[in-house]
């Protein structure tokens, strides 16, 4: 009988005391004792965020198919568990033996979020693992990051042994059965850290020297050990319908975010948005085919009792085969009690026949994301959207039945005017406009318009890297002008506005383009009680601004310059086969208002044809 971490008194203190007990189904129980290696996955947010995502699904099921490793999930307690753990001295524990952390072989923390890195430390510290890596020793476990947010990894530099950047199913078997070798030889932590330095995609940051100018950007940034790079090329699958995926993925006991089967149909996107990072850093798209995903389908609903099915892509209407693939989706399942989610669909004749056939249109809203209001600045970002588009589609949602719509805009992009920010309101009050356009009989109901802005924030690897950002009191600003200019519009009843929080957007710019200085205002907040960021009810910028204050770190310094165009990033030392010099090309084009045509349309010699497959070599073999 398994033993829980946790007392029947504690479990009764705690809100939803199933985010920790495990034994979910499907869920992967092994004998520690007939194992090699042991496998701590953890995604650090509360349960329900973290049962939804994907990359961890994808992972646990590929790491439980050797024979030699058992791999368990761990997630950050949730604030009343958080308490009682420090108070009672209880280490934090896996899910599936509700062993500790600490006595694992490895550590495996994905980073999707910035505004996450106070709950890693979290993690870190609960686990009784030591925050810094030199510290660690030969007992404690190795501690390795992936995910998005390891493209700019050097803010959390001092905290991890070893990055893992790119896709998770290309080299991670190698990296285990390294371990395995050096364990049975012997080695040294120092030594497997050596051997894991060798293999692609792997950066060990103790192995290389960072020295800044006077002006405080980065002077040079050098391996210091022989087995290090001095570049570290990202991992990436060439064939995605052969790679490793769940088709019994594990099912949580309680109504998590994403509660239904997920059906991976692509990764990369071809559109080129300049401020999209996972538009560059998942370069090139690759599509998985048809056949298989109709055979994942039926195994993933059969082995989990979902009755919900969702096509994940950064942008699905760009799949080839979306029609054969939603065709036999609603002729084998709709009848069957089984929903199916539609998300990243541009929204054209096609997609909204699709989702015609597949929702409850009285229930469901329809989301366009146009990013900016004018032209000129869809231009800018190379959005590819025209108003009439735009109006097109909103259009023909209205008569199909659809009466709600939801548009997703960003404030802050580079360029931006004042006309720019009203034009946003502009834009919502033609959409309510072409709905009135409907005869009145053909209505569906109310119209709603729900305009969103969130703020622009540069990301690495994007051809807006180089740009600066607002502060907080400018990015209100704009939120302020937009809001007054909708009250303004004919259609104002039919129209809503919301905006984004400007003090976390100000956060997650320091830290998406930190250099391993910033590391040290992280800890301080975090030491500060900085937790769950991402939560607004959580969120204490008081407290961060302190940190900031306390360390001399300057935000501003991160955030409110321009970058020249030969600076050394912190990032550079990453090649992700898309080129600096295809960034620069698309940031001047950018300046000027030029257009890029997609990947389709016609290659725009960005580098990430030297990976080989997907949308690099259609119609070429």
């Amino acid at each position: 009988m398994r033993k829980l971490a946790l007392d029947d008194e504690i479990l009764l203190k705690i809100e939803k005391p199933a985010r920790y007990i495990g034994n979910e189904v499907n869920s992967v129980m092994k004998d520690k004792n007939e194992v090699d290696i042991r496998f701590a996955m953890c995604f650090p947010d509360v349960y329900e965020i973290g049962m939804s995502h994907l990359g961890i699904q994808i992972l646990y099921d590929m790491f439980n198919r050797r024979d030699d490793v058992w791999c368990e999930r761990v997630y950050s307690p949730w604030v009343d568990l958080d308490k009682i753990m420090r108070e009672e001295h209880i280490p934090l524990f896996a899910l599936e033996s509700q062993d500790a952390v600490k006595d694992f072989d490895f550590l495996g923390i994905t980073i999707q979020y910035e505004m996450c890195y106070t709950n890693i430390l979290q993690v870190l510290d609960l686990s009784r693992i030591p925050l810094f890596a030199k510290d660690r020793g030969e007992e404690d476990p190795i501690v390795i990051g992936g995910g998005p947010c390891t493209y700019n990894p050097e803010p959390l530099a001092d905290f991890f042994d070893i990055f893992y950047i790119g896709e998770g199913e290309t080299v991670y078997n190698e990296l285990l059965d390294a371990y395995k070798e050096n364990k049975k030889n012997g080695g040294t932590r120092q030594t497997f850290l050596e051997m894991a330095a060798e293999i692609e995609g792997l950066y060990v940051p103790a192995f290389y020297d960072v020295e800044y100018k006077e002006d405080g950007t980065i002077l040079s940034f050098t391996p210091n050990n022989t087995h290090a790079k001095e570049k570290i090329r990202k991992q990436m699958v060439s064939d995605l319908s052969e790679s490793s995926y769940p088709v019994k993925p594990v099912v949580p006991f309680i109504k998590v975010t994403q509660d239904r089967v997920v059906l991976e149909i692509m990764r990369g996107c071809i559109r080129g948005c300049r401020f999209c990072q996972a538009g560059m850093i998942y370069r090139p798209t690759r599509e998985k085919n048809l056949e298989k995903l109709k055979d994942y389908a039926y195994q993933m609903l059969k082995n989990t009792g979902h009755e919900e099915i969702s096509l994940s892509s950064l942008s699905s209407s760009d799949y080839t085969q979306l029609e054969g693939l939603v065709t036999f989706l609603i002729e084998e399942f709709k009848g069957k009690g089984i929903n199916i989610s539609l998300p990243s669909l541009r929204i054209d004749a096609f997609s909204l026949d699709v989702m015609g056939k597949v929702q409850d249109i009285r229930k469901s809203s329809l989301t366009f994301a146009p990013e900016a209001g004018s032209q000129r600045l869809r231009d800018v970002i190379n959005k590819g959207l025209t108003e009439e588009i735009i109006l097109e589609g909103a259009g023909q949602a209205f008569e199909g039945g659809w009466s709600r719509v939801k548009l997703y805009f960003m404030l802050g992009l580079p360029t931006e005017t004042e006309d720019d920010m009203k034009e946003i309101a502009h834009l919502a009050e033609k959409v309510a406009k072409r709905y009135y356009e409907v005869p009145k009989e053909n209505r569906n109901g109310k119209c709603q318009i729900v305009a969103s802005t969130s703020f622009f924030v540069p990301k690495p690897f994007t051809p807006f890297q180089w740009a600066s950002m607002c502060t907080s009191e400018e990015y209100i600003g704009k939120a302020h002008i937009v809001n007054n200019e909708m009250k303004a519009q004919l259609n104002k009843k039919s129209l809503k506005y919301n905006w984004h929080e400007a003090d976390v957007t100000v956060l997650e710019g320091v830290f998406a383009r930190g250099d391993r200085k910033v590391g040290k205002a992280l800890l301080e907040a975090y030491k500060l009680g900085c937790l769950y960021d991402s939560w607004s009810e959580y969120f204490k910028n008081d407290l961060w601004l302190q940190a900031f204050e306390n360390t001399g770190i300057d935000i501003g310094f991160y955030n409110l310059r321009e970058r020249e165009l030969d600076e050394i990033f912190p990032w550079d030392f990453i090649d992700i086969g898309v080129t600096k010099k295809f960034l620069i090309r698309e940031w001047t084009r950018a300046m000027e208002g030029k257009v890029t045509p997609n990947c389709r349309m016609g290659c725009s010699g960005c580098g990430a044809a030297i990976y080989g497959g997907g949308v690099c070599i259609e119609g070429k073999n």
